[in-house]
C-alpha cells in the first residue's frame, strides 16, 4: 500500500472514531486523563517519511498525509505559540517535537530544553541525548537556562546548531525574575535568527497577564477553544477548531487558509 493511501485510510478511520471518542470524553471529569484513540507511533511515522532535510523540525502530519515541518534555518516564522484549552494536547505537541528532535537529529545539530511547572510529565525525556535539561519554572535553573541561551544566541554568528526552548505555559513566566523575563523577551524577538527557537504553550482562558507577549508570535498552533469571545480575540473563528479530535488534532494558519494536522502517539 503506498504512503498516500495508507494515510487516507488512517484519516478515514480517525473520522469514523470521532463521535465515539467525543462521547467518551464527555463522560470524563476535567481532572481525569481523557481517553486517546489509537494512532501510529512517532517512530512508525518518521520511518514512513524516511530521510528529511537536516534543518527540518517535525511538528505533525497534515490531513493529506504530508509532514508538517519547520525550517530551523529560516527565522521568518518566528517563535511558535501553541494555544488551546486545558487538556487539549498542548503539552503533547511539545513532547512530540522533543522526541522527534531526538530521533531525527544529532545533538550537534539540534538540542532542546523544557521549562515546565510539572516536570514529572517529562519523566524519561532526560534519556534523550539532545536534551539539555527539564527545568521547573519556579526553580533558579530555569532562569539560568534562559540566561545561558540568550548569551549563546548573542554570540552565535556561524553555528549551524539549533536549540529549542520549550516552555509549557506562557503564563508561568510571571514566576521568573525581571532579568530572565527580559532575556526571554529578547529570545522571542531575535532568537530564531540566532538558531534559538522558543515554542511555548498558553491557555487562552488565563491570558490576562501575558497579552503583551502575544504579539511576538507570528506562528500559532491551535487546539480547541470553547470560549467564543476568546476565539474571536485570537482570530480563529474560521479554523473549525470544534471539528478537531481533542488531544491529537490541531490547526495552524497557512497563508489565507487553515491547515489541520495530527500528532502521532508518543506512548
Amino acid at each position: 500500500m503506498d504512503e498516500y493511501n495508507r494515510y487516507e485510510l488512517m484519516m478515514e478511520a480517525l473520522s469514523e472514531l470521532k463521535p465515539e471518542i467525543e462521547s467518551a470524553q464527555q463522560s470524563v471529569s476535567p481532572e481525569k486523563p481523557r481517553p486517546t484513540q489509537t494512532l501510529p507511533s512517532l517512530s512508525e511515522v518518521l520511518n514512513e517519511f524516511g530521510i528529511m532535510p537536516p534543518e527540518a523540525l517535525f511538528l505533525g502530519v497534515a490531513s493529506d498525509g504530508l509532514p508538517v515541518l519547520l525550517n530551523l534555518h529560516d527565522p521568518v516564522p518566528g517563535p511558535i505559540l501553541i494555544a488551546g484549552d486545558a487538556g487539549t494536547g498542548k503539552t503533547a505537541v511539545l513532547q512530540t517535537i522533543a522526541l522527534a528532535a531526538g530521533m531525527m537529529h544529532q545533538p550537534d545539530q539540534l538540542q532542546f530544553g523544557a521549562l515546565t511547572s510539572h516536570p514529572e510529565e517529562w519523566n524519561g525525556f532526560e534519556e534523550i541525548s539532545n536534551n539539555v535539561g527539564i527545568f521547573p519554572i519556579q526553580h533558579q535553573s530555569s532562569e539560568d537556562f534562559i540566561l545561558s541561551l540568550a548569551s549563546w544566541a548573542h554570540g552565535n554568528k556561524s553555528s549551524r546548531q539549533s536549540i529549542l526552548l520549550l516552555i509549557d505555559d506562557l503564563e508561568a513566566i510571571s514566576k521568573l525574575d525581571f532579568d530572565a523575563r527580559q532575556n526571554l523577551r529578547w529570545l522571542l524577538l531575535r532568537g530564531p535568527a540566532h538558531r534559538v527557537w522558543p515554542i511555548i504553550t498558553v491557555n487562552p482562558n488565563r491570558m490576562e497577564n501575558v497579552y503583551p507577549w502575544l504579539e511576538a508570535f507570528r506562528t500559532r498552533i491551535f487546539s480547541p477553544i470553547q470560549n467564543i469571545h476568546i476565539a474571536r480575540q485570537m482570530d480563529v473563528e474560521n479554523a473549525e477548531l470544534d471539528s478537531l479530535n481533542i488531544g491529537t488534532q490541531f490547526a495552524m494558519r497557512e497563508g489565507d487558509h487553515w491547515l489541520h494536522f495530527w500528532i502521532p502517539s508518543i506512548a
